[in-house]
């Protein structure tokens, strides 16, 4: 537990009680009775222990008596982090799981998407979506919205007004001979991507960022990959995509690739993989492709609902671990069902035991270890993890606030439980109304305030 000597800013509150985090060296820390102070840039001032309540509200100016004191089955958790979510796709979330992945695509999720480049449409969907993942606790997402700029721009000015902390990338995609209508030419696409970024960086939004988007290499020409690769490194921005997801489309990428050893080197060629990159899936990288994912710095998304519902695949997490690349989760709504990270979390820990039941030699990832993908894991993977992600000093306050025993929730407490257990029983078992509160960069964005009328 760190404490500068001198605050920089004032302190905007204090809690005191459990808190639980992860850190590099460990999937699961547990603080109790501990002291929390958020400044009023939304910060982390201070982690202390209760005992020294006295002393450092003399260092920090703080009134003791203003002091939040959480109950006997709360706890304070870092937010959850969602690294692979199409926005656009949340009408349709929990229906239409019936087709494999290139089939889904042209049957549901292309005709969907063309709708967006109606404003009224799209800012419908896209005010419920933020609105639904903060309720469930995301106060990260890395969203992949819809070809259609403006509709892109608008998700990101929802996410800013809401208070989520996001990625945002507008779709990039040449090639669809399928729903014609979905798609665009090079110049187009190079032009409109230019132009999302632009008008997305002169907002200056403090917590959303654009990203640039090829929907997946199928979706594109060369030609656009390698401009694409060239627009996020000349403004040094995040890159997504997908990868590896379902083996008839690694062997298509074969197919329009030819000359490219692998999936991964398809993107790899293009510079489309870097520090700065996410790509979502990579249930069939081979260990030379890890490889390549490790050196360039870039990270995977696992999705595992998603992967369930449309028969892709079973990601080895352990595998991705144990080549030291970066890894968080994603919820892929639509493909997956729902779009809260604790389905991730559970489908997590379900897609571990399945290689298990197959492989009794595979270690099970435990649900300390799934935490920490959720939370530090995927701030990691986003690249974010310098700001969010945990609960250190200088880092901004991304927090939940939990009640295990939140009056009509889904958990009932039979016995007295450790901290621990507590967390356990909420990944398990939990869900939004076992969150009281909900901060994104110190400011509390659940519940929601609606605006007064005048």
């Amino acid at each position: 537990m760190a404490n500068p000597d001198k605050p920089s800013s004032a302190i905007a509150f204090v809690y005191r009680g459990t808190f639980v985090h992860s850190t590099q060296q460990t999937a699961l820390q547990v603080l109790e009775d501990a002291l929390l102070g958020v400044d009023t840039e939304g910060k982390i001032a201070f982690i202390g222990e209760g005992k020294q309540l006295e002393k450092l509200s003399k260092i920090f100016g703080f009134s003791t008596s203003e002091v939040t004191q959480l109950t006997e089955h709360e706890f304070v958790m870092p937010g959850l982090v969602d690294t692979h979510i199409h926005a656009c796709q949340y009408s349709y979330a929990g229906t239409a799981l019936d087709l494999p992945l290139l089939q889904w695509l042209n049957t549901y999720t292309f005709p969907v998407e063309s709708r967006f480049k109606d404003l009224e449409f799209a800012r419908q969907v896209y005010t419920r979506v933020v609105k639904r993942t903060l309720t469930n606790g995301t106060t990260t997402a890395c969203y992949f919205a819809s070809i259609h700029t403006d509709a892109s721009l608008l998700l990101g000015q929802i996410a800013n007004d809401l208070g989520q902390r996001a990625l945002v990338g507008k779709v990039c995609m040449d090639r669809n001979d399928f729903v014609k209508h979905y798609r665009e030419n090079i110049q187009e696409s190079q032009d409109e991507t230019c132009r999302f970024i632009e008008e997305f960086l002169n907002k200056k939004y403090p917590l959303a960022k654009p990203v640039v988007t090829p929907r997946f290499a199928p979706s594109c020409s060369g030609e656009l990959l390698e401009q694409l690769g060239e627009i996020a490194k000349n403004n040094n921005l995040h890159i997504q995509s997908h990868i590896s997801e379902n083996k008839e489309e690694v062997q298509l990428v074969k197919e329009l690739f030819p000359e490219s050893e692998s999936y991964t080197d398809v993107y790899h060629k293009y510079n489309l993989l870097t520090d700065k990159t996410v790509m979502a899936h990579g249930c069939y990288l081979s260990d030379k492709e890890l490889a390549v994912f490790r050196e360039t710095g870039a990270s995977l998304s696992h999705c595992p609902s998603s992967n369930f519902s449309l028969c892709s695949g079973v990601l080895n997490v352990r595998n991705v671990l144990q080549h030291k690349v970066k890894l968080g989760l994603g919820t892929d709504v639509a493909g997956g069902y729902s779009a809260s990270m604790l389905d991730a979390v559970r489908r997590t820990m379900d897609a571990s035991k399945v290689l298990t039941i197959q492989d009794p030699e595979h270690k099970a990832l435990t649900f300390e270890e799934v935490f920490r993908l959720a939370t530090l894991g995927g701030s990691q993977a986003l690249s974010l993890d310098d700001q969010t992600g945990n609960f250190e000093v200088g880092k901004d306050f991304d927090a939940l606030r939990v009640n295990v025993a939140a009056p009509g929730g889904p958990i009932d407490l039979i016995h007295s439980e450790g901290p621990k257990t507590l967390l356990e029983k909420f990944l398990n078992l939990g869900d939004d109304r076992n969150i009281v509160e909900v901060f994104v960069a110190g400011r509390r964005v659940v519940p929601f305030i609606e605006p007064t009328a005048e």
